[in-house]
């Protein structure tokens, strides 16, 4: 079995090629491929049979150029130190893109969840966010959730945070609940950013969204959302898929009282069984003929291995880094327009600042505003993306990384180095 594509080294290539398109000195390059700081952690606890279990951890500044650094915390049972570098390489020019004064960071912990009790998923959170305490902070390093965790992770993370400062500091961590500290609008902020850029897209291309073909792999925080939008706006959702599989039906799947209320009662879709509705396994997403593609789930799914198989029209990377350089360069080929992660499922890093902004000033805004100022600033970026992928001859994600690694190059080269 082949070695999964490394991530890190993605984010690097895809780095080099927009860096090399703004003709960016060959120092900044070598500087902005590194992370600032990486930590592993050892995170032993004790689980509910007595038994002791220690598990690894890992937080990453990659770039504090702009401000305090932001980013995730996922569990996953495979993760590794350079899986979490690429999310702080992508978190530092997703901000400098969106204009937002932020730098990159993530971090996480390689463990199965589904294993853990909720006991034991506390005590690993708490003992987690213990461990990198001297590395988080509202002017350090700011906390969200990612892949399984939650509102409840954050709040969690939050107390350790707030315990040791000996008062409350709700703006350490962003994605907590509503009561004490979190802001409105952050649940469906990635699906339904991702349904204003599609907006402002059709636009561009002059075609109707009402009619669109849509397959979705992933059916969590994003794919959740967008399908739900997407499936009231009238289009036809042909396909999606969770960590167990998926289901198809070619006259489209009925959502917001089917699918969605399914996934809701805690079921996988390996057991849905409904007249016109067809098991597929993960691979088979791949191979549906649709207009939009929508690859929701985990990095590297789109690869060199399955990239001949796509046959869309438009891709939106709602996960981050679905899509492997490689595979990205075959899809160019193809004239598939992907609309990167970068920019495409970057709501709910707006909101999640907004939430960072209202914790800080204990103001909190309603979710008129909060979708308001997010779509604001979501267009702002497409149309400058827009233009320059237009002028350059390239695509959207080269265009993209081209603005945001300006961004960061500049502030580079406004400090300087330090001594």
């Amino acid at each position: 079995m082949l070695p999964r594509p490394n991530p890190y080294e993605t984010r690097k290539k895809q780095l080099e090629i927009a860096a090399h398109l703004i003709n960016l000195h060959p120092n900044t390059i070598e500087y902005l491929k590194r992370v600032e700081r990486s930590l592993i952690v050892s995170i032993p606890i004790i689980m509910d049979d007595g038994s002791l279990k220690i598990y690894e951890g890992y937080r990453v500044h990659h770039s504090t150029l702009r401000g305090p650094a932001k980013g995730g915390v996922r569990y996953m049972p495979d993760l590794t130190l350079d899986d979490i570098k690429a999310l702080a390489f992508l978190m530092t020019f997703r901000n400098a893109l969106l204009g937002i004064p932020l730098g990159g960071s993530k971090g996480g912990v390689r463990v199965d969840v589904k294993s853990l009790s909720k006991k034991e998923l506390e005590r690993l959170t708490r003992r987690y966010t213990a461990e990198i305490i001297n590395m988080i902070g509202p002017d350090i390093d700011i906390l969200a959730p990612d892949v399984n965790t939650n509102e409840e992770t954050m709040a969690w993370m939050m107390d350790v945070y707030s315990m040791q400062k000996g008062r409350s500091v709700p703006s350490v961590a962003v994605g907590k609940p509503l009561e004490i500290g979190g802001t409105v609008g952050q649940d469906e902020a990635a699906g339904r950013g991702m349904y204003y850029i599609l907006q402002a897209l059709s636009e561009k291309l002059s075609f109707d969204i009402k009619p669109l073909h849509i397959v979705i792999q992933g059916f969590g925080k994003v794919g959740s959302v967008i399908a739900k939008i997407l499936y009231e706006q009238g289009c036809k959702i042909l396909a999606v898929t969770d960590s167990t599989g998926g289901i198809y039906a070619e006259k489209g799947l009925e959502i917001t009282n089917t699918v969605l209320k399914w996934k809701q009662e805690g079921k996988q879709f390996k057991d849905f069984k409904a007249d016109g509705i067809k098991y597929i396994t993960i691979p088979d997403i791949f191979n549906i003929k649709c207009d939009i593609l929508i690859p929701a789930a985990i990095e590297n799914q789109i690869t060199s291995k399955n990239v001949d198989n796509i046959n869309c029209k438009i891709i939106f990377e709602g996960a981050d880094g679905p899509i492997t350089s490689k595979a990205d360069k075959v899809l160019n080929e193809k004239g598939i327009i992907v609309v990167p992660d970068i920019l495409a499922n970057s709501g709910a890093l707006i909101v999640s600042y907004f939430e960072y902004i209202q914790s800080i000033h204990a103001y909190f805004w309603d979710l008129e505003r909060v979708n308001r100022e997010m779509k604001t600033i979501l267009l702002e970026a497409f149309e400058k993306v827009w233009n320059l992928s237009k002028n350059q001859n390239c695509s959207l994600r080269n265009a993209a990384y081209m603005i945001a690694i300006s961004n960061v190059a500049k502030s580079h080269e406004l400090r300087g180095l330090f001594p």
